[in-house]
């Protein structure tokens, strides 16, 4: 549903002030949020939201919160930034200091998913805000930059307990896209089986970790011999649980250290990662800028 238009009240709370009566209102932040037409580019993005279910997460916040992320050169959990700078809950929309951050961390995955395409508006708002300014001028615009950057990632080196959770959710996940029901799903039970093997292993007790590996392996086993028996003789079933069963198997039986070929996540090639030890990796990020003529 349509997220809800910004509102501003004039009522005071007893309990503290307005962040327009205890900050700085000659801040750069606070300059640029009554500069971006809010309401326009909530105008733009309001096709994209269905007029039933829930109301969206405000789309000043959002906005406000990918601006910051950009301006800062913030990750997406560097954006817990927020809680603690006023200046930041001012640009984002909020009129009173709040003590926590009330929405979840991939709201803005999802968000930026959502719009696609339309994060164009908001390069056209920040050239159009530049401009207004003067701090862009017309001839700068007839060049553009292009280049490229590595910005680490929150991921982290892969695990067996890991892997053979995700095994167990995938094919889960798969037989309730197909309606094909299982005798047991072992959800529970994988899930504090990988729990507890992380733990075991951060407390270097590998035979109690060994043994959390146990039961990840028989209970992924017994999902796929019970796929197996209830697909059989179903050609469409059976081509579409051809190749998650058989990298499942494979997950399986693969060993830590064994050599050859080995499968490091389900069902693709990139992920399947678990407790960042190993140092953070780079992700190529591609950029696109103004040339600006000196």
């Amino acid at each position: 549903m349509r997220p809800k238009k910004h509102k501003t009240t004039d009522r005071t709370i007893c309990s503290g002030r307005r962040l327009d009566q205890i900050i700085n209102m000659k801040h750069e932040l606070v300059q640029l949020a009554g500069k971006i037409a809010w309401d326009w580019i909530d105008g733009e993005i309001a096709p994209l939201y269905s007029e039933d279910g829930r109301p969206g997460i405000e789309t000043r916040f959002m906005i406000g919160l990918l601006l910051l992320k950009h301006i800062c050169g913030l990750s997406d959990e560097g954006g817990e930034r927020w809680v603690h700078d006023p200046y930041f809950q001012f640009f984002t929309g909020e009129e009173f200091f709040q003590h926590a951050f009330a929405h979840e961390r991939s709201d803005l995955s999802h968000w930026r998913k959502r719009l696609g395409d339309k994060l164009a508006l908001l390069l056209a708002e920040s050239l159009r805000v530049a401009h207004e300014a003067r701090a862009l001028r017309s001839q700068d615009l007839k060049r553009v930059t292009v280049g490229t950057m590595v910005q680490p990632t929150a991921i982290t080196f892969r695990t067996d307990a890991k892997l053979l959770h995700a095994a167990i959710k995938g094919l889960n996940r798969l037989a309730r896209r197909h309606r094909v029901r299982l005798q047991q799903s072992y959800a529970r039970v994988a899930k504090a089986a990988a729990m507890m093997a992380g733990r075991y292993a951060h407390a270097k007790q590998f035979r109690r970790h060994q043994g959390q590996l146990r039961i990840l392996r028989s209970r992924l086993g017994r999902i796929i011999r019970d796929i197996r028996r209830r697909i059989e003789g179903q050609p469409a079933l059976e081509e579409a649980f051809a190749l998650p069963l058989g990298r499942t198997a494979q997950i399986r039986s693969q060993q830590q250290r064994q050599r050859g070929w080995k499968l490091y996540s389900f069902p693709c090639s990139g992920g399947g990662v678990h407790r960042q030890r190993q140092g953070r990796r780079a992700l190529p990020v591609r950029r696109e800028g103004l040339h600006r003529n000196q």
